[in-house]
């Protein structure tokens, strides 16, 4: 066998030098990216960025997609085997624990953040995945939960916007005239998770939670009255029967109800858009004239909490711990800033802005996101059809967002407590006196104590 003997220490050590750069250059030249979005149409978008991308950087993109409610296993599974892809778009539910378990590099998230400017983001996104020292992830998109309400009529009695309890409480006292008007449609299907939603939101808007950083906390008595109180009333004020999404829209789009509580993909039907769930206010499906009478309010503020709260919901950009990290993160830093306006348009309906702007435009994210058409079977710009002052308060939603047990740690624990929809029976049983308010709140302790 041939030696070559004339190789000295020193050449080896710059040859296992330059194939260790050339083998680092070659991985770096390629990413893969796991996505939760994974309809055709929104994969082909997310296909289309990650090619503009390649052009400009010479690194490839691999999108994976990946189902939502597979997610959470394929992950563990892929830590486990030191083969977690490089970039994970994920739900608020992972940042944290993701983070604790060393399945995200906060760090490169927070350089991330940090490069791109952390005062250009919206602070609520950022503030439900700070970790010490930093953040779990990158914020991408969010929405939060809204009062939608018909500001024409609201405006023609000199009612204020319902962002309070009394606020709302004032108007149905004002337009609450069945069966021509409901007060309000209220969630009372006990089994379905938009109540959950729904009261999640109300108990935030008074500042009550069941959970604390050591687990469970047991329901203060009087704010928690407050709360069920005001969802008697709402109640009270709504159609009989067991109501959810569906009736609630269905009422708001034949114009008989003053006042619903949805999430933001009801923005582009409330105007025409979908011929599947088409406004019934008039005799034309296609009219955008219900969205002109619409108003929103999306920080909404119980008596114990007057700065009120929204329920949130934000995605993110998870870089891992099997990263390159050079190449994950210019990557995200693309789909955040030049890239950032393709990112929202995968569904600008239900993916508000929180990068609002760069150090040189604060605004210029939020005013791309408004002239992204939306809709299914026509399509328009928000800012075509609803105001600016609309488009403000929609973004600005993301500044207050929040969930049970985020701040605190438990957000696990929080998550079992509302899929176990105790809170949701024994609500419903207060709203058809089953016992009183304080029974209630007793009851709510005991069941919910045994919940881990």
């Amino acid at each position: 066998m041939k030696r070559f003997k004339h190789w000295s220490p020193g050449l080896l050590t710059g040859l296992a030098l330059a194939f260790a750069l050339a083998a680092s250059t070659a991985s770096a030249q390629n990413i893969r990216f796991w996505t939760t979005e994974e309809q055709p149409d929104r994969l082909a978008k997310q296909q289309a960025m990650a090619s503009e991308f390649e052009g400009g950087s010479g690194i490839s993109v691999e999108v994976i997609p990946v189902t939502e409610s597979d997610l959470g296993t394929r992950a563990t599974a892929a830590f486990a085997a030191g083969d977690l892809p490089d970039v994970i778009y994920h739900t608020l539910q992972y940042a944290l624990p993701w983070s604790e378990a060393g399945i995200l590099d906060s760090d490169a998230a927070t350089d991330v953040i940090n490069d791109l400017g952390s005062d250009t983001f919206s602070a609520g996104a950022l503030s439900l995945a700070a970790v010490e020292g930093g953040y779990a992830s990158v914020p991408v998109d969010g929405w939060t939960q809204m009062i939608v309400y018909r500001k024409d009529l609201f405006d023609s009695m000199g009612l204020a916007a319902p962002s309070s309890y009394a606020n709302a409480l004032a108007a149905i006292e004002a337009l609450h005239s069945p069966p021509d008007m409901y007060g309000f449609v209220a969630a009372t299907k006990v089994d379905e998770n938009f109540m959950s939603q729904v009261l999640e939101h109300v108990f935030l808007a008074n500042g009550v939670s069941p959970v604390d950083s050591n687990g469970f906390k047991p329901l203060e008595a009087g704010p928690t009255i407050e709360v069920l109180d005001f969802y008697k009333a709402i109640a009270k004020a709504s159609p009989p029967g067991e109501l959810y999404w569906k009736q609630s829209r269905e009422l708001y789009f034949a114009g008989k109800a003053a006042m619903i509580i949805w999430s933001p993909f009801i923005l582009d039907e409330l105007a025409g858009l979908r011929d599947s769930a088409p406004p019934t206010i008039n005799d034309d499906p296609t009219s955008p004239e219900l969205a002109s009478k619409t108003g929103i309010v999306t920080n909404f503020a119980g008596p114990s909490n007057a700065d009120g709260a929204a329920w949130g919901d934000v995605r993110y950009f998870g870089i891992t711990a099997d990263a390159d990290i050079d190449a994950a993160s210019e990557f995200v830093r693309f789909a955040m800033n030049e890239g950032y306006a393709d990112t929202l348009a995968i569904a600008p309906e239900g993916k508000f802005p929180v990068r609002r702007g760069t150090a040189d435009n604060m605004t210029e994210f939020v005013d791309a996101w408004s002239m992204l058409p939306v809709g299914v079977d026509r399509k328009a710009p928000l800012a075509d059809l609803y105001s600016q002052d609309m488009i403000d308060e929609i973004v600005g939603g993301l500044d207050v967002a929040q969930r049970w047990g985020v701040e605190e740690g438990q957000l696990a624990l929080a998550s079992k407590i509302i899929n176990s929809q105790v809170i949701n029976r024994l609500v419903r049983e207060y709203i058809d006196d089953v016992r009183d308010a304080e029974s209630t709140v007793a009851e709510l302790n005991a069941e919910l104590a045994k919940i881990n």
